[in-house]
């Protein structure tokens, strides 16, 4: 049972690479071959006598070509069990031959697809992955080869155990057998039916390297950038270094922020995946200029985000401020980028508008798949409910400041004004310590200003400490018990108070 003789094989390849040292091995050992089309011919080429397998079934091809090797006299050959007397019967009756070793490689569907072919349809293997999974089945008896890359292993084997191969090594095979038909399977599902994810019992989702990264979050953690499998990257390098792993987290970051406020113009400089200032305006120059202005020191080093294309004058905002990372925008100016080129380092990054499907994160030993969070509050979800209303410009603040929220890491607070964020409080414990920070943020700058958290306020602190520095309006989601109390506290300092129903946690 551990060595099997590899006596007579199928030979059915579309990539005929290694073919030569194959064809060696079979005539060295004798190896019996039933093949098919062109590769029968390239094995007839380098020496290999070769039965067609029409003639082995005494079955012509049919249908062009897409029914040649879906016979029982073949698929007898690969299954039987060599153990059972009446499969061996079976066999004889049919006039099949045992056979020890199934060589096939798979039409290049995902090539095909990359490459923008239009009838992929006809890229989808039916006869390959039936004879691979028989013999993967039938491993204990019969050895396969799904890849050229496992060739040399083979002949490694046949040469050892003197033309037979072992247990551990066809079973290795079958595994990989498996693996590479449940990725050649979801890449059909995906490339032609979509792969929009269901919370349902079962889900599969297949994932390709698209770039190896230098490390991951710091220098001694391995790294790498994927995508699912028919997926095609939704953005595209232009210029600098190598993109890390702290910078693709702090792009999506940023297009996710500024592209929310789409149609409006808008610009953000983010550092670890949070915002340090955000910005609407008439143009994307002015719109930097003021996200940058709202917390230069923070912005350092940070990416920069645009919803809208890049032009001269921008990419000069972006020059003169100093040390970025990343740019990133759904398009540059040619002139832009000429200026933008000043900066050898910097890296210059287009992306294409998308919706993601969804998101997903390790815990343990498992993972966390949630929707994303892509509900967007309209004026009329709003309700005030305190006995100020806000004024116009300030529902206009308050409607950014809650949009800006959701992207800040929980307990969150902003401080916008004019809409622009002035201050920002991320990722404390507790949600007047954010508030807090914010104002000390805002400064000055936040007298007039209104304010946004992203859940409710538990008690009356946290608006006590609004109004000491300036807050005029406040929004926040309803749910606290403390609800009156936040409630009569606006009311006490003059401070209009609107209820969202929504809450906006990123953690």
């Amino acid at each position: 049972m551990d060595m099997v003789r590899i006596k007579n094989a199928v030979v059915s390849v579309w990539d005929k690479t290694g073919l030569e040292e194959l064809a060696g091995a079979f005539r060295r050992y004798g190896i019996g071959v039933i093949s098919t089309g062109k590769t029968a011919k390239k094995l007839k080429e380098l020496g290999v006598k070769v039965r067609e397998v029409s003639e082995y079934t005494a079955s012509p091809e049919i249908l062009s070509g897409r029914v040649k090797t879906l016979h029982p006299r073949l698929h007898a050959g690969i299954l039987f069990r060599r153990d059972n007397k009446e499969d061996r019967k079976e066999l004889h009756r049919i006039g099949g031959a045992p056979i020890d070793l199934v060589v096939v490689n798979l039409y290049p569907f995902k090539d095909a697809y990359l490459s923008g072919e239009k009838d992929l349809i006809e890229y989808i293997d039916i006869g390959g992955p039936t004879m691979l999974r028989a013999a993967a089945k039938n491993y204990k008896w019969v050895a396969t080869l799904p890849d050229p890359s496992f060739y040399r292993r083979f002949l490694r084997e046949l040469e050892k155990n003197k033309g037979a191969v072992s247990l551990s090594f066809r079973k290795r095979m079958a595994g990989e057998v498996f693996s590479i038909t449940s990725k050649y399977d979801t890449w059909i599902s995906n490339a032609l039916f979509g792969s929009d994810f269901e919370l349902s019992e079962e889900s599969v989702i297949g994932l390709e390297l698209k770039q190896q990264l230098r490390y991951g979050e710091n220098p001694h953690q391995r790294a790498g950038f994927y995508l699912p499998f028919g997926s095609r990257s939704v953005f595209r390098q232009l210029q600098g270094k190598d993109l890390s792993y702290n910078n693709i987290m702090d792009l999506s970051a940023a297009w996710s922020m500024c592209s929310a406020f789409l149609p409006q113009t808008c610009a953000v400089v983010v550092k670890h995946a949070n915002p340090c200032g955000l910005a609407i305006a008439k143009d994307v120059a002015t719109a930097y200029k003021k996200a940058y202005n709202a917390d230069p020191l923070s912005s350092f080093g940070g990416i920069i985000g645009i919803n809208k294309t890049v032009d001269g004058r921008c990419a000069k905002e972006i020059v003169k401020s100093g040390f970025r990372e990343c740019v990133i925008a759904p398009n540059f100016e040619k002139r832009a980028l000429e200026i933008l080129s000043e900066k050898k380092n910097l890296r210059v990054v287009e992306v294409k508008r998308h919706r993601p499907e969804f998101q997903i994160r390790q815990v343990f030993n498992g993972f966390l798949i949630q929707e994303p969070d892509l509900f967007f509050e309209k004026e009329e979800d709003l309700r005030v409910v305190s006995k100020k209303a806000p004024t116009r410009a300030q529902l206009r603040d308050l409607m950014f400041a809650f949009r800006v929220v959701r992207f800040v890491k929980s307990n969150a607070i902003v401080v916008a004004r004019q809409q622009v964020v002035v201050g920002i409080g991320a990722g404390q414990m507790s949600r007047v310590g954010a508030v807090k920070i914010a104002l000390d943020q805002a400064g000055d700058k936040g007298k007039g200003a209104v304010l946004a958290s992203d859940a409710f306020f538990p008690k009356t602190d946290n608006i006590e400490l609004a109004a000491k520095r300036g807050i005029k309006a406040i929004i926040q989601p309803s749910g606290s018990k403390a609800d009156p109390e936040v409630i009569s506290a606006c009311d006490k300092f003059g401070i209009a108070l609107l209820f969202a129903p929504t809450r906006h946690f990123l953690h």
